[in-house]
């Protein structure tokens, strides 16, 4: 049976950022090429400390039933892309990120098709750019109801949109869950993952779903911008004495991160992922990561009354 939420989960609030994003669909012949195509395009974009972006899958539709259709009747799958909104080149950024990402790691991908989700009043003529690689054999076609650029490669055709689109989005949405072993954490946030997995509008961006090393802002040392957040570390405790923030019989914390189309979307994520963890056998308390502000100012409060009176 859950345990009782408001003995588990911590009144407190997970502290996101703006962002802006793209999102595209990209379709397979199958399940198999669908999922190299998706692991390949959203592939070193776990974390912006490091990462070009943060990228991942959204939603898998079967291409058929409906509110699962594709314009050419194939699985695909809805992906998203994330840049920090703080950063002041963040529309070339994510134009850049987008063209590595689409023309070497969709375009490489055998059958796949990429096809834009976000019309938007600016956009990036990114068909344009990606389709060069046809050395001149490239072409403008009307396909599956949309307008597009047609490659001719080796293995076949590969056909894209013409234009992709962006919008405002929010970042950082984030729950630590501490438990009584390695395990146990893993099992919660796992269950927590597989529920955020089946909701529209985000994303997660860690392998798996599940981040082993949430970190704080700043280092001792100049030249890192992030590092181990060693107050939440169970394997100082006892070096760190009074300073450690490890509650009693907390032996691993395990954390997700929430990337969404909005604010909204994040908060419901959170919840239908604090809901599908309360079951798990060795959860000792559901948290999350805030820097009172610092970091942004989208907050996603825990508990989901907060949410609502802010």
């Amino acid at each position: 049976m859950p345990q009782d939420r408001d003995t588990l989960v911590e009144d407190t609030y997970a502290e996101g950022f703006r962002s802006i994003y793209a999102e595209f669909l990209v379709t397979a012949r199958d399940r198999t090429w669908l999922d190299h195509c998706c692991h390949a395009v959203t592939g070193h974009a776990s974390s912006t400390i490091l990462c070009d972006s943060e990228a991942g899958v959204s939603r898998v539709l079967d291409g058929v039933t409906a509110g699962q259709k594709t314009p050419d009747g194939r699985m695909g799958a809805i992906i998203q892309v994330h840049v920090p909104r703080f950063r002041k080149d963040r529309l070339v950024h994510l134009e850049r990120v987008l063209l590595a990402r689409i023309s070497q790691n969709v375009l490489t991908c055998p059958t796949a098709r990429c096809f834009n989700r976000i019309d938007s009043p600016e956009y990036f003529k990114l068909g344009r750019k990606v389709a060069f690689f046809g050395d001149g054999h490239q072409f403008r076609d009307v396909r599956y109801g949309t307008k597009g650029w047609v490659v001719p490669t080796m293995g076949g055709e590969f056909y894209l949109t013409r234009r992709f689109g962006f919008s405002d989005g929010v970042m950082g949405g984030n729950l630590w869950f501490m438990a009584t072993s390695e395990a146990a954490s893993i099992d919660a946030a796992e269950r927590a993952a597989a529920a955020v997995n089946q909701v529209d509008d985000c994303v997660l961006t860690f392998p798996g779903g599940v981040a082993a090393s949430a970190s704080k802002a700043g280092s001792r040392y100049s030249f890192m911008i992030a590092s181990t957040f060693a107050e939440y570390c169970p394997t100082l405790k006892d070096k760190l004495g009074a300073q450690s923030r490890v509650p009693e019989g907390v032996a691993s914390i395990m954390e997700i991160v929430i990337n969404g189309s909005s604010l909204d979307a994040v908060a419901q994520a959170t919840y239908t992922a604090i809901d599908a963890a309360l079951s798990a056998p060795g959860l000792v308390r559901i948290t999350a990561g805030n820097y009172g502000g610092r970091l942004g100012k989208s907050f996603i409060y825990l508990r989901p009354e907060r949410q609502g009176a802010q």
